[in-house]
């Protein structure tokens, strides 16, 4: 059985271990780092002196999935602009060795309970990259949907431009 725990400094080591080359970096981080690889230390970095690059306090909590066999995932939750009604899911990741067997979809329902039981939100956004089809029909299966918003481009990663798929779910469409 799968439940998430508030992430733990020594989560990193197992965390950043799953990214076993860049281009998984890369779609993990949404460009976030300056570099690959990261250390432990960046990413506790990032976190805990950094607030996770949100400007407002209380408003980044990283989560870390793991059942019986131990750790298993990770994602964030934040407030987008502070708004208190709409928390945004990302750095969504699940231990390379075990993909394809649905710990992805079961994390991200278990986020979704959360933000709307817990936290009381209203709306939950989450951003795919379009090359990256397996996490689409991912938070597709956990009932997210594609927005009305345009693609949004980012910067360049490798050289291309990547866009942004923009995905919600409705505390009406969950319940």
């Amino acid at each position: 059985m799968m439940y998430l725990r508030q992430y733990k400094k020594e989560d990193a080591k197992t965390i950043i271990s799953w990214c076993r080359d860049e281009l998984t970096f890369r779609k993990w981080t949404s460009d976030r780092y300056d570099s690959y690889p990261i250390t432990e230390n960046d990413m506790n970095y990032k976190y805990f002196e950094c607030n996770g690059d949100c400007s407002e306090n209380d408003n980044f909590y990283p989560m870390t999935a793991c059942n019986e066999s131990g750790i298993t995932g990770h994602l964030i939750l934040r407030y987008v602009g502070g708004d208190h009604r709409i928390l945004r899911i990302g750095f969504v990741i699940v231990d390379d060795k075990k993909r394809g067997q649905g710990l992805g979809k079961e994390m991200i329902k278990l986020a979704v309970d959360y933000a709307f039981r817990i936290a009381g939100a209203e709306k939950i956004t989450i951003g795919v990259f379009e090359n990256n089809k397996s996490a689409y029909y991912c938070y597709k299966s956990a009932g997210f949907r594609i927005t009305q918003q345009e693609k949004q481009e980012i910067s360049e990663i490798f050289g291309e431009k990547w866009k942004i798929a923009e995905m919600e779910i409705n505390r009406n469409e969950y319940f």
